[in-house]
C-alpha cells in the first residue's frame, strides 16, 4: 500500500481585475477600490486604489498614484503615496516624490527622486518631539519661505 503526500498547492497569482491595454492612452482619474489594476498602456492623471496597481513593461503612468501596493516593471513619473509596499523590479523606473510603507528595489530597478518612509506606528510625533518618516505634499511646491532649524550636536 502506497502513501501519497500531496504537495501544498502554490497560491495562484492575484487576478487582474482591470487592465489598460497596450497602445491605450487614458487621461483623467481612475478609481479601482480594492480591485487590482494593471497598466500596459499610458495613464496621464491620477490613480486611486486600495489594492494593487502594477505597471507592466512598456507601461507608463504620469501623474499621481495612491495605492496599497505598487509593482513597477515599466515606468512611473510623478507623486506616489503607497500605504504598504512599492516594488521596483529589474526593468522598472520610478521618478518623482514617493511615500511608502516599505520599499523593494531589484537589481536593475531605478528610483530617481525623493523617497520618504511612512510611519507605520502612528501619524503623531513621538514623545521626544521627533517624528519618524514624513509626508510628501501632493501637487504643491515646497515652501520656499520655510526657516531652517539649527542643529547642535
Amino acid at each position: 500500500m502506497a502513501v501519497f503526500r500531496s504537495k501544498p498547492k502554490p497560491e495562484p497569482a492575484p487576478a487582474i481585475h482591470s487592465l489598460l491595454g497596450k497602445d491605450v492612452l487614458f487621461k483623467g482619474e481612475v478609481h479601482t477600490n480594492t480591485r487590482s489594476f494593471r497598466v500596459e498602456g499610458i495613464v496621464e492623471g491620477t490613480i486611486h486604489s486600495k489594492g494593487e496597481v502594477s505597471i507592466a513593461p512598456g507601461g507608463l503612468v504620469k501623474g499621481t498614484i495612491f495605492a496599497k501596493h505598487l509593482v513597477v516593471t515599466g515606468r512611473a513619473e510623478g507623486t506616489m503615496k503607497i500605504s504598504d509596499c512599492l516594488e521596483i523590479h529589474g526593468t522598472g523606473y520610478v521618478e518623482g516624490d514617493v511615500e511608502v510603507g516599505s520599499l523593494v528595489v531589484d537589481e536593475g530597478g531605478t528610483l530617481q527622486g525623493v523617497c520618504v518612509r511612512k510611519d507605520q506606528k502612528s501619524g503623531k510625533e513621538e514623545a521626544n518631539g521627533v517624528a519618524k518618516g514624513g509626508s510628501l505634499p501632493v501637487g504643491k511646491a515646497p515652501d520656499s519661505g520655510a526657516k531652517k532649524a539649527d542643529v547642535k550636536g
